[in-house]
């Protein structure tokens, strides 16, 4: 029996992944660790999410002896996958933002990003932008309050709709035709941004794009008991738990952060 699937994010967002990568790997154990002491990520410095982050996941990693790392943070890969592949012995995966198949799918040419502002901002995503969508015009959206309104979701909390309509009224305006949500957090609430912006925007996210890429390099035969393990630094309130649960959870863990 080969070790868990460790899939990480800065909160629940990365259950968006989860879920794709189980649909084509459905007997593994997985873990999923999330640093939500530290969430927002978009508003952290550079060296702050580096450290923290390495050290958080090559920690459990090797104390796992997980079989793979999939890093299911947009802000997290752009910054932290050269330094964990040093660390680590294992495959790790990270999350792009799913530019190319959306300049590939719109028609008006005139797509946009709804990310963090740390995604926004980085090189990485530029140069994502020149090589793939070169021929169209590329709005970018950055927003950590959307993170927040999706975790509240989650967690069986209701949410302010009319602070979602206010960061989603710049992207409704702008009259694109796909829209990429490159951050993990995104997919959670994709109904009611689907909702507000209608049926002329096609949403995009990179949840199948890394599941492909997991049962790649996963070709051998691995198996496991299905079991679902949460970690977590800091400690979750019930409606979360129970969301947890109801997903199919069945162990639960607060960690310590030691960087």
């Amino acid at each position: 029996m080969s070790g868990p699937i460790l899939v990480f994010d800065s909160g629940i967002g990365g259950l968006s992944v989860l879920s794709e990568v189980r649909k084509q790997l459905p007997q593994h154990d997985y873990c999923y660790l999330f640093d939500n002491a530290r969430l927002p990520y978009g508003n952290l410095s550079e060296q702050e999410l580096i450290t923290g982050c390495v050290a958080l996941i090559t920690q459990h990693a090797k104390r796992l002896k997980a079989s793979i790392v999939v890093v299911a943070c947009n802000t997290a890969s752009t910054l932290v996958l050269p330094q964990l592949r040093q660390q680590l012995t294992i495959p790790v995966v990270g999350v792009v933002p799913a530019i190319k198949p959306a300049a590939m799918l719109s028609t008006k040419k005139h797509i946009g990003l709804l990310a963090t502002p740390g995604t926004v901002r980085r090189d990485y995503t530029q140069t994502l932008i020149q090589q793939f969508a070169g021929d169209c015009k590329v709005e970018l959206f950055g927003t950590s309050d959307l993170v927040l309104l999706a975790e509240q979701h989650v967690a069986q909390q209701q949410i302010d709709l009319h602070q979602l309509h206010e960061i989603l009224e710049p992207i409704k305006a702008s009259q694109i035709d796909v829209l990429v949500l490159g951050c993990t957090h995104f997919p959670m609430i994709a109904t009611q941004i689907s909702d507000y912006l209608g049926k002329g925007v096609a949403l995009l996210d990179s949840g199948e794009a890394v599941a492909n890429r997991v049962r790649f390099l996963l070709s051998k035969e691995h198996t496991g008991n299905k079991q679902l393990q949460a970690c977590y630094t800091k400690e979750i309130n019930e409606g979360l738990k129970e969301a947890l649960v109801d997903y199919g959870f069945s162990e639960f863990s607060l960690v310590t952060i030691t960087d």
